[in-house]
């Protein structure tokens, strides 16, 4: 029955494409069943209709054996393998529909019509309902932590011409290399050791890779009101990193990606610690460029919940339908610059290994009214 669903989509498909011929054949015999010719006439016209019909079919059937023949080739290309056949179908599906996705897109680009490209990336093959798991920026029930103590308040420098025009924390070495979250929502967890590195390194001198696990695993529940891989809060990270005073190091609490039974925090295994955390002012980008300049990298959430950010990989994301409020993924600006081109846009590390994106990159539309919320809930921590 899946089987057949699947050749019944990739006939879909394929009528996208040659819907003109078929078009033409109705049209075709419309013309000729409205005039009054002899049967001899009419034999012709039935021969022409069936031949022509039968090379549509063949079309057909080469495309959908096309169709098998990438998937097998993506397969064997990103070294993926399913536990069962049923799933094998499901992700075949999201497959298809991702290509046919890509291909209107890479149109456009080639059109001029969008900034940014996107391709068959290792996440080519996940349904979107799954995806959307992925992007584990989630505000818990109730709100979360009951803080000891208040965030502090952003004060910009006096000096606003100090502010360069480009900025990219990577040549400085503030910024560990690009990691993998994996099929767990702990985005935030990544997002905010990502920033405490940063101000780690920015004030002491060391760059130090920290334990996202240990965050997952000691911040669920009260009082901190995190989910592991369901979601959570970059605030709450830097909250606990305080009350705890540190987190672990990556090497000494390794990721899992899945939430452990018991939290194994060991202070002997502190990598960095914080003093508290900055919130800046909601949806204010010229805050958040001064902030990345003169602090470091900045967490920030975004609204990542479109096909077109799961299977991005080149240009300036230019998209349309992002939402400044419905935000659902934790990610990291490590700077900022301009295209020559497509204009002013933010570095943001991603956290879905290098084979995403740009390198595991991307870079995201600077002052268009906030797109994809990029500044409405950014923060650093204080060390």
């Amino acid at each position: 029955m899946i089987k057949l669903f699947i050749i019944l989509f990739l006939c879909t498909l394929c009528l996208s494409s040659y819907g003109m011929k078929w078009r033409s054949i109705r049209s075709l015999h419309s013309s000729f069943s409205s005039s009054s010719e002899s049967n001899d006439l009419e034999e012709i016209r039935n021969e022409q209709i069936r031949g022509n019909e039968n090379e549509n079919e063949y079309e057909l059937r080469q495309l959908i054996e096309r169709g098998f023949a990438d998937w097998q080739t993506y397969k064997e290309k990103h070294g993926k393998s399913y536990p069962n056949q049923d799933e094998d179908n499901e992700r075949m599906l999201a497959y298809l529909s991702a290509k046919q996705f890509i291909e209107k897109h890479q149109r456009d680009y080639t059109e001029g019509r969008v900034s940014f490209q996107v391709g068959e990336n290792h996440m080519a093959d996940l349904p979107f309902n799954q995806y959307r798991k992925l992007n584990g920026f989630k505000r818990p029930l109730g709100d979360a932590v009951t803080r000891k103590n208040a965030s502090s308040t952003f004060l910009p420098p006096l000096n606003m011409y100090a502010v360069p025009e480009s900025v990219d924390w990577r040549d400085k070495g503030l910024v560990t290399s690009v990691k993998n979250q994996g099929m767990c929502g702990s985005c935030w967890a990544f997002s905010a050791t990502g920033a405490l590195e940063g101000q780690h390194s920015r004030k002491l001198g060391t760059l130090v890779s920290l334990s996202e696990q240990n965050l997952i695993d000691c911040t669920k529940g009260e009082p901190y009101g995190n989910m592991g891989c369901n979601g959570g809060l970059m605030d709450n990270a830097f909250q606990y990193i305080e009350d705890n005073k540190g987190v672990d190091t990556e090497t000494s609490y390794p990721y899992k990606a899945k939430n452990g039974k018991k939290c194994l925090f060991k202070r002997s295994n502190v990598g960095a610690t914080d003093t508290g955390y900055v919130d800046l002012p909601s949806g204010d980008e010229d805050k958040l460029k001064i902030a990345v300049a003169t602090q470091g990298p900045i967490s920030v959430a975004i609204d990542a919940g479109h096909r077109s950010f799961q299977l991005y990989t080149h240009g300036v994301y230019d998209e349309e339908a992002c939402s400044p409020d419905n935000l659902d993924h934790g990610v990291l600006v490590v700077g900022y610059g301009t295209d020559d081109i497509h204009g002013d846009y933010w570095l943001v590390k991603n956290s879905w290994g290098e084979h995403w994106g740009e390198n595991g990159y991307i870079r995201m539309s600077r002052n268009k009214d906030n797109q994809c919320g990029i500044a409405s809930k950014a923060s650093y921590p204080l060390v």
